[in-house]
């Protein structure tokens, strides 16, 4: 529509001023069709102007012919086909040929559906964007529920759209409305409807006991069919423009604590819809006594996980490794997750608690669990030598054992025991140590004398100790047979011969 004053001025212009058509609708900023519609309101017949000849003149019957068989075909290809049989025209021109002749859809009307109150909620999933947390980049994501009826929106920020946290807010949302809706309709996303041939629809499983345990309907709209779940995408909109632009928040929890205050306030308190002498926060409390109650025990909505624990004592979970007790490596264990917490059990025992992290890479640890590991790799360092020594030096058993009557630290009795094994060999230790033991000098001080006395008398030169590196083959103990054995193969060839 246009002014009084512009229709006065086309009017001036063409009778007074002689202007044609198209001066007047570029001096005026108006289209060509306004100017004509002006003057044929007032008497004056427009001239009409005959088309040009166009080069695809000849080829429109066979054009119209082929958008009727096949109205989607796509400008480009028929531009080909007419090409083929002879047009030397080029496409843009024949695209807007074919786009006046193509067949229009006819213009399709939609009824208001309106619903009974506690009848019906609406759900879907809203993207808002990627957050940065630590070195991890989450998806941020909106959880949506708004009641047909009361128009009371619900909406819950989630850095994750799998089925936990699916379950999730339906749990939250029955929490905040006070009551369940009878139908809950869904778009055909995954958390909802795993296949759909037609009217069949194979719901998914986890939401199909969710129904059951809260007693309502899951009821998917059908294809294509936006307008059956206009009010949640409304509410989406919404959620974007009243609530989310140019909002600050410091991490998901705070942004879920102001949408809780702005469910409750702002968006509680807009024009109801149906009656704008209303509130939606008045329609919402006369539609939750007509809600299904909410059961005593809520639907279960952590994440279960199965890992498989290696080597080491972390069970990877969601981009991080959380410490368990070392005596359960190598078996498989089962995380329960839910948004603040971690836990892992075996066989319906928790065996480790942590705080979730939304990071990437991290290792969540318990002090305790460090600690007796670090304890226990001592314990096992120190069988592991006195196994060295048994095998290797009979008598560092007694030696021990006459150190310990006398509370001598036998850890590092035992480490200088290793170092001079390892110095001057298995049988020298030996013999040292019977000499201590038969003089009855139990020390270690005593054990060096010997040694320095032997190897005097000998003429030998102070040992070199050669240190070898951490290895499977460090701690290998060789017992050497007595030269003595050989003497029996000598015997049995002379016997043979």
């Amino acid at each position: 529509m246009i002014s009084k004053d512009t229709e006065a001025d086309i009017l001036r212009l063409f009778h007074a001023e002689k202007w044609p058509v198209g001066t007047i609708a570029r001096q005026l900023g108006v289209h060509h069709t306004t100017v004509q519609r002006v003057l044929q309101q007032t008497g004056v017949e427009i001239a009409t102007v005959t088309p040009r000849p166009s080069m695809a003149d000849p080829f429109l019957p066979f054009i119209v012919e082929q958008l009727e068989k096949y109205s989607g075909l796509r400008a480009s290809r028929l531009f080909q086909m007419v090409k083929e049989r002879g047009y030397q025209g080029g496409p843009d021109h024949f695209r807007r040929v074919v786009g006046r002749y193509r067949p229009r859809k006819p213009a399709e009307a939609f009824q208001r559906l309106k619903t009974l109150a506690g009848e019906q909620a609406q759900v879907d999933w809203a993207h808002f964007g990627k957050v940065q947390i630590g070195r991890a980049e989450r998806v941020l994501w909106a959880f949506v529920m708004v009641l047909s009826f009361s128009r009371q929106v619900f909406v819950r920020f989630f850095l994750g759209a799998s089925m936990p946290f699916f379950v999730r807010g339906h749990v939250m949302a029955f929490e905040f409305f006070g009551g369940v809706p009878r139908v809950l309709l869904y778009d055909n996303l995954k958390s909802a409807v795993l296949e759909r041939q037609g009217d069949i629809v194979r719901f998914n499983p986890k939401l199909l006991e969710l129904a059951g345990h809260y007693r309502f309907e899951a009821r998917p709209v059908a294809v294509a069919r936006g307008n059956e779940k206009g009010r949640v995408e409304r509410a989406i909109r919404y959620i974007r423009d009243a609530f989310f632009a140019a909002r600050t928040y410091s991490d998901v929890a705070d942004l879920n604590h102001q949408a809780h205050e702005w469910m409750t306030t702002t968006s509680a308190d807009r024009l109801w819809v149906e009656d704008r002498s209303r509130t939606v926060r008045e329609v919402f409390a006369d539609e939750r006594s007509k809600l299904l109650p909410v059961p005593e025990e809520p639907f279960p909505a952590h994440e279960r996980v199965d890992v498989e624990i290696g080597k080491t004592p972390y069970a990877r979970f969601d981009l991080n490794d959380y410490s368990i007790p070392h005596d359960r490596t190598r078996r498989t264990l089962t995380v329960l997750a839910d948004l603040d917490t971690v836990r892992i059990v075996e066989n319906n025992e928790v065996i480790a608690t942590h705080a979730r992290s939304w990071d990437r890479g991290a290792q969540v640890e318990v002090p305790e669990h460090l600690q007796r590991l670090v304890a226990e790799k001592k314990r096992a360092r120190a069988h592991r030598g006195l196994d060295r020594l048994a095998k290797a030096v009979p008598s560092s058993q007694g030696f021990l054992r006459s150190l310990d009557k006398r509370n001598e630290n036998i850890g590092s009795n035992t480490s200088r025991l290793l170092r001079l094994l390892d110095s001057v060999g298995a049988d020298a230790l030996e013999d040292a140590l019977v000499e201590v033991l038969e003089h009855d000098t139990i020390h270690i001080g005593a054990v060096l004398q010997v040694l320095d006395r032997r190897r005097s008398d000998r003429g030998l030169p102070p040992p070199v100790t050669i240190p070898l590196a951490p290895g499977e083959h460090r701690d290998l103990v060789i017992t050497p047979h007595a030269l003595s054995t050989y003497d029996i193969l000598k015997k049995d060839e002379t016997h043979d011969h």
